[in-house]
């Protein structure tokens, strides 16, 4: 997120949650709205209806936020791009924490569908397309981008909301790598369903989005494979997450960050055997959190599978 937030406007803090708006969204808005000109009488309603679509978009993001502390997660940063907008969510590492998590976006959209369709009703029946044929124009502009998101983000494609609410319920009946493993295969089918499409409609938008669920897709597959061979590898009792609950792995899988060594950090007492750097957080690589090693050794909570490659800080 640090990276991506130095090329960003801090907007507010909402609830705790700060909201981020990148430098790149206000070229592509000017393209955007310059490219919706003919649509109505008064350039100001095509400023009104992008405006509006990320409106939806910043909902649609407060839900997975809210929705990730219900459960017990972590979610502070909300960041709106032009491609939509990304909540930085940490669930619990559990399936339904998750599925929750992912799910109550949509449901934003879903919920939104009856108040938008009434509007939308409402003005058909006042003969707006007469009267006020702009504002008619909004309205009904205003119900199709809340479908069109509801729609696009329930495909099974790999990390949208649809490929990650299918992971989620392969979760429960395969266990965290192998349902991520799975859900990355079904998105790659799905993001050259949707590089073909953009290719056949020359849509450039199409093809830029086809690229980021590939590129996702690539990097979830990666992700899991990690995780599966480090679930083959022995694990070292007498530590546990106090997150999760997963038991470490036994071998030389932290990375020192100042020599960049590879070590067991469960070994060493958290110190580079290298350098001798001493971390006072141990990360987990099945949850990616952070815990002193002094919690890792008091935790004596459930013990589940499923580890990823962790890295000492």
């Amino acid at each position: 997120m640090s990276g991506f937030r130095q090329g960003s406007i801090h907007l507010t803090r909402v609830a705790g949650i700060d909201l981020y708006l990148h430098w790149s969204w206000f070229i592509v808005a000017a393209i955007e709205i310059e490219g919706r000109n003919r649509q109505y009488s008064l350039w100001i309603w095509n400023v009104l209806e992008y405006l509006a679509l990320f409106a939806i978009v910043l909902l649609h993001e407060f839900g997975h936020a809210l929705a990730c502390r219900q459960v017990g997660g972590t979610a502070d940063h909300i960041m709106l791009w032009p491609l939509g907008g990304v909540a930085y969510v940490n669930p619990p590492s559990r399936p339904g924490a998750t599925l929750w998590s992912i799910a109550a976006g949509p449901l934003v959209n879903l919920a939104l569908l009856p108040a938008l369709g009434a509007v939308t009703a409402f003005a058909t029946w006042q003969s707006w397309a007469i009267a006020l044929p702009d504002l008619y124009r909004f309205v009904w502009a205003i119900f199709w981008i809340d479908v069109g998101l509801f729609a696009f983000n329930i495909l099974p494609i790999y990390p949208l909301d649809g490929g990650q609410i299918l992971r989620s319920l392969l979760w429960f009946g395969l266990g965290r790598a192998r349902s991520l493993a799975a859900a990355t295969v079904v998105g790659f089918v799905g993001a050259l369903g949707f590089l073909i499409l953009a290719l056949w409609l020359r849509s450039t938008w199409t093809v830029l989005i086809s690229g980021y669920m590939l590129l996702n897709c690539w990097s979830g597959l990666k992700n899991a494979r990690a995780m599966l061979r480090n679930e083959k590898r022995p694990q070292r009792e007498g530590f546990a997450c106090p997150g999760c609950g997963a038991r470490p792995p036994m071998g030389d899988l932290w990375r020192c960050a100042q020599c960049h060594q590879n070590f067991d950090t469960f070994a060493t007492g958290a110190v580079c055997p290298h350098c001798g750097a001493q971390f006072p957080n141990t990360m987990c690589g099945a949850c990616q959190q952070l815990y002193p090693m002094s919690q890792w050794l008091a935790y004596a909570g459930p013990v589940i599978e499923g580890q990823g490659t962790p890295e000492s800080r």
